[in-house]
């Protein structure tokens, strides 16, 4: 048992390749109900920009969380390729703990392509066909943060659960995927019910709750989502903020205004500076300011990973926060 892990990241990881089209070849619609980007059908589409880096939601979260001063390890089941070598090797250089990740024989890691344009991206995501592998010899870590897995997720979540029975001093934290919300309410709720925290944007908590139309309504929204078991609460909002309920308490933080260049990897930032701040005995409010300032470092980059905040910045971003009064308290 390594005493020294403070976070467990859990999920997966990609290789990530992100371009930025030409805007003359490129047609784009945006309103209220149906938002669109087009391609000529059979053209060669000239971009602007070209990039690789790692990503995926553990990987971002373990890296986050360990620029911020966190001791943080992943549970990763990669694929024995080049993409997951080159996944390995970032992470190390990060100085995350890499004990965990598996590599399995004769089979490919995950990929994804990404569209930026006009600050927003489109992403094709490429999930390996794999069966989830749980470590062995798993350190009972203070905290684990649980994300986005693929198709066959649950028989790992099984693992997970029964492991945690074991362990019951560790806090969860869990981002559910797409894939877990596709599966529905019934696939999560055990994870749900023995969750220490929850982390959704409004329209997953909406789907998660059953609730509709749920604008200026956030602690129902809230307490519904509290309901299914996590004892804090936390909804992402866009350009409107973050929210969290407690059980007792409901705060919210508004956004710090600044222009995103591209936004892949800004629900992972908020994630792991919110989580880094708890681990270390900050508030439900610090922890919702780290959480925001690290989403707003992260989308004036391209990748997931490259505007992570390190621990030493944090102060003078708390500072531009201040001079942009940035408010965070009760609602």
């Amino acid at each position: 048992m390594d005493n020294q892990i403070e976070l467990l990241s859990i999920g997966d990881s990609s290789l990530d390749v992100f371009m930025t089209p030409n805007e003359l070849e490129t047609f784009c619609q945006v309103n209220t109900k149906e938002s669109l980007i087009a391609f000529s059908y059979g053209d060669k589409i000239p971009v602007n920009n070209f990039e690789i880096s790692v990503g995926g939601n553990a990987a971002n979260n373990a890296v986050g969380t360990k620029r911020l001063g966190v001791k943080s390890a992943t549970v990763l089941t990669l694929g024995d390729d080049d993409v997951g070598n080159k996944i390995i090797g970032k992470l190390k250089n990060e100085g995350v703990d890499t004990t965990y990740v598996i590599q399995q024989p004769a089979t490919n890691s995950n990929y994804s392509t990404v569209i930026n344009f006009a600050g927003e991206r489109t992403i094709f995501t490429y999930k390996a066909p794999r069966s989830y592998e749980f470590p062995v010899q798993l350190p009972s870590a203070p905290w684990i943060y649980l994300t986005s897995m693929g198709d066959s997720f649950r028989p790992f979540y099984n693992h997970l659960l029964d492991w945690m029975k074991k362990n019951g001093e560790v806090k969860l934290a869990f981002n559910p995927g797409s894939r877990q919300l596709r599966a529905g309410l019934d696939s999560i709720k055990d994870v749900l019910s023995c969750s220490y925290m929850v982390y959704v944007n409004r329209k997953e908590a909406e789907t998660l709750t059953g609730m509709k139309e749920t604008k200026n309504k956030e602690k129902e929204l809230l307490q519904a989502l509290s309901a299914l078991g996590p004892k804090i609460s936390i909804i992402t909002d866009g350009s409107n903020g973050s929210f969290v309920y407690d059980g007792t308490k409901f705060v919210k933080a508004e956004v710090l205004p600044v222009d995103a260049y591209e936004r892949t990897g800004a629900g992972d930032a908020f994630g792991s500076g919110c989580i880094a701040a708890l681990i270390k005995g900050k508030s439900l409010e610090e922890a919702l300011l780290w959480g925001t300032l690290n989403s707003a470092s992260v989308i004036g980059y391209i990748g997931s990973q490259r505007g992570l905040i390190k621990e030493s910045e944090m102060p003078t971003w708390i500072e531009r926060a201040r001079s942009s009064e940035v408010k965070v308290g009760e609602f």
